[in-house]
């Protein structure tokens, strides 16, 4: 059944030429039965944002923004910004640390845990299974290891796509007749192999010690988890990909930092739109070469590690609001993107944007970075969630990921080390 679906044209990354978009099959009401579905993005900053730019001084709904977020100006009934959040002492290690973003807990930390240390979107990405070509979708600008913050129930870290026209080929790219009873046949001597695999852990599994027995349990986990994606990988062969009016530019890969990653954010909505799946991560890192195309004249690292000195903070803020400038483009996309019941995609869709890191310059983990825009949340205010001021005690940041995943369809009332949701955080009208 087709319904109609508001075209709106929207300003492409690199290059700045506007695309239309054109009516998408996939995005019929068929496809999503009588109610949108809801869905989740979370975009991490490897080096996080420096806390006086940062934060407001001023909470409630009648804050001044901050310098790094007055490019959301427009947006700011869409959001929240919150203070007093990070993950506690599971979360805390440098560097090493920003990984626990969006689990609550450092992996060496998560033994025992019934989930290990999976991250916020992966738990939602469960019950999205195979309504969707890709149940989530893990995207990255760069390759840095500490910036890994998408976790599997089993404790692996799921390695991310940082080609921009390999995630265009995903998503888009029509399945070449020919090649699709070669590709079912190589997923069905994948499903063989794993069968095999998993008769000999069968067995082992009878005559080892517990601790041997709990490392074969993650094993079967990660197991299951292959075979679940290759039975919806083989189910979707037979499904055309959405048609899309999005070309790439040249060489899109090779582009500076500054001219790629709006690319990102580009496929990012089309995946949304066209829904191609429902959970996405893209892990910001490093800028890499030619200083990232901005006009500054140190490396992004060294310049995190300011010590507060004025001209080092100044470049700084030049990669930092470009990352806000970014996040406010995308909002602003799927704004005006209307689903089949006429009301804006980012009213379905929550953005969680910030960073596992408090402060780069005092290698802290401590008071996060973030902001939560759409999702059907009353925003709009800067919520401060320290329990004693003084101290600067904070409170665990999963509880926000309680709330989400509540606002995603599920029934949970824990995530990693935290309990219950965040107060104060509710459902608009």
């Amino acid at each position: 059944m087709n319904v109609d679906i508001n075209r709106r044209a929207w300003l492409r990354g690199a290059g700045g030429a506007l695309m239309a978009l054109p009516y998408l099959d996939a995005m019929a009401s068929a496809a999503y039965g009588h109610s949108q579905p809801m869905r989740m993005v979370c975009i991490g900053l490897n080096f996080g944002l420096v806390p006086r730019l940062f934060f407001p001084t001023e909470t409630g709904p009648s804050y001044q923004l901050s310098e790094r977020l007055a490019p959301l100006e427009k947006l700011r009934s869409e959001f929240t910004v919150f203070s007093g959040l990070d993950h506690g002492l599971n979360g805390q290690g440098g560097h090493g640390g920003v990984h626990a973003y969006l689990s609550g807990v450092l992996s060496k930390n998560s033994r025992g845990m019934p989930e290990s240390n999976i991250s916020v979107d992966q738990k939602a990405a469960q019950i999205v299974g195979a309504e969707t070509r890709f149940p989530s979708l893990q995207l990255s600008s760069g390759r840095d290891p500490n910036n890994l913050i998408s976790w599997s129930a089993s404790g692996v870290s799921l390695p991310p796509i940082f080609n921009v026209g390999t995630i265009y080929n995903l998503l888009f790219q029509k399945i070449d007749p020919r090649l699709r009873n070669s590709t079912q046949g190589q997923y069905a001597a994948r499903a063989s192999i794993l069968d095999l695999v998993k008769t000999d852990a069968d067995y082992l599994q009878s005559r080892v010690g517990v601790r041997d027995r709990r490392k074969l349990e993650h094993y079967f986990q990660s197991v299951r988890a292959v075979e679940k994606r290759l039975t919806q990988a083989t189910q979707w062969l037979e499904i055309p990909k959405p048609v899309v009016d999005y070309t790439l530019p040249t060489a899109a890969n090779q582009l500076d930092f500054a001219d790629r990653v709006p690319l990102y954010y580009d496929l990012m909505a089309l995946a949304l739109q066209t829904d191609s799946t429902r959970v996405i991560t893209l892990a910001l890192a490093d800028i890499g070469a030619n200083y990232g195309g901005f006009n500054i004249s140190r490396g992004y690292h060294q310049l995190t590690h300011h010590g507060k000195v004025p001209e080092y903070i100044k470049e700084l803020s030049v990669i930092e609001q470009f990352h806000t400038q970014q996040l406010a483009r995308f909002l602003q996309q799927l704004r005006s993107v209307r689903e089949p019941d006429g009301k804006p995609l980012l009213d379905k869709c929550m953005v969680l944007f910030g960073s596992g890191m408090g402060n780069a310059s005092a290698h802290s983990n401590k008071n996060l970075p973030l902001v939560l825009a759409g999702g059907g949340f009353k925003h709009g205010e800067h919520k401060s969630y320290f329990m004693d001021e003084a101290k600067r005690e904070a409170t665990l940041a999963s509880k926000l990921f309680v709330s989400m995943l509540n606002r995603f369809g599920m029934e949970v009332d824990r995530f990693g080390a935290a309990s219950g949701t965040l107060t104060g955080l509710e459902v608009g009208a």
